[in-house]
């Protein structure tokens, strides 16, 4: 198969259960001078980051990613991991004196959430260049420092590369002008519907407006499955029923691995979108970012139960 270059973020994230709540504990007479520890007896680590999230769900796929990320010093866990996995890392840049990004989940027993992110050695992923790669036929630009999305869209539209331009939380940081010219580099774009009305908010132009800078835009609408604009048309990608809803952690990121597939393989945009809705359902029903395993058998059954076809018979076109 074709290699899919993945740009964007590798990162570990630490998850942390508090059995107890913080409201016990942080109280609002005292939030000058909140100095409070929280004991943590359940802790795992995670394997995650964008691009790493997206090229373990390409692989599930039988597709062949090859990650575009720089990670820090402490990344021998992770690279191990790649390795375990067939990911090829050719170009995952250590950068010296740089810790991986990592974020720092604390989780009490209502289900609050007390992050820290630590974008460590993200904030150098300009320092990779996509047009060093031959023989890539599909790219994605998914969140990661911002110089380096600007650089790799700049780097696939010179290379001619079609890419998937996916802002997803970096929409906080680029600008109007930025999003609009990596818009109009990119071939595909997708985003959550929250992201799309930001988008539309700091580009001041509607949904469809935004739909013409590119040959697709895909709306992801979570239980309400995805909006594609394709063609000049809106096709509307119903969701497909998860076994359980365990952790949303990575499902945008299993749905946009579909999506690649799909595009690679010659499909259309909306059989693109259906496969993509297929792996969001396995994902969620397990948690973390990459500890579902679903072989091309089961993704190939769920599909089928969903849409009556068998996804690995499809023709290009």
């Amino acid at each position: 198969p074709m290699s899919i270059l993945v740009c964007g973020s590798v990162a570990y994230d630490s998850i942390m259960v508090f059995h107890d709540r913080f409201k016990n504990h942080i109280l609002p007479e005292q939030i000058h001078i909140l100095n409070v520890s929280f004991l943590v007896p359940d802790m795992r680590r995670e394997f995650g980051g964008c691009a790493g999230n997206i090229a373990y769900s390409l692989k599930l796929l039988g597709s062949d990613p090859t990650i575009v990320a720089t990670v820090g010093e402490d990344a021998a866990p992770y690279r191990a991991r790649m390795r375990a996995l067939g990911l090829r890392e050719d170009f995952v840049r250590e950068v010296p004196g740089t810790f991986t990004a990592q974020a720092f989940i604390t989780t009490d027993l209502d289900d609050n959430q007390i992050t820290a992110f630590h974008p460590g050695a993200m904030f150098h992923s300009h320092l990779n260049d996509v047009r060093t790669a031959a023989g890539a036929k599909l790219g994605i630009v998914s969140p990661d420092g911002a110089d380096g999305m600007l650089r790799h869209a700049a780097g696939f539209a010179e290379a001619g590369v079609p890419f998937v331009f996916d802002p997803g939380q970096a929409l906080f940081i680029l600008g109007s002008e930025a999003l609009l010219n990596c818009l109009q580099q990119a071939r595909y774009c997708t985003v959550n519907d929250y992201e799309a009305r930001l988008m539309c908010e700091k580009t001041g132009r509607n949904e469809a407006e935004l739909a013409r800078e590119v040959e697709a835009l895909v709306v992801t609408l979570g239980a309400e499955g995805s909006r594609v604009h394709w063609r000049g048309e809106v096709f509307e990608v119903p969701a497909v029923k998860a076994d359980a809803i365990v952790d949303p952690t990575g499902c945008g990121d299993a749905y946009r691995a579909g999506l690649l597939h799909g595009i690679a393989a010659g499909w259309d945009l909306p059989r693109s979108a259906r496969l993509a809705a297929v792996m969001g359902a396995l994902k969620i029903a397990e948690r973390g970012g990459q500890n579902y395993k679903p072989s091309r058998a089961d993704i190939a059954s769920r599909y089928r139960e969903a849409f009556g076809e068998n996804p690995w018979c499809i023709v290009a076109g």
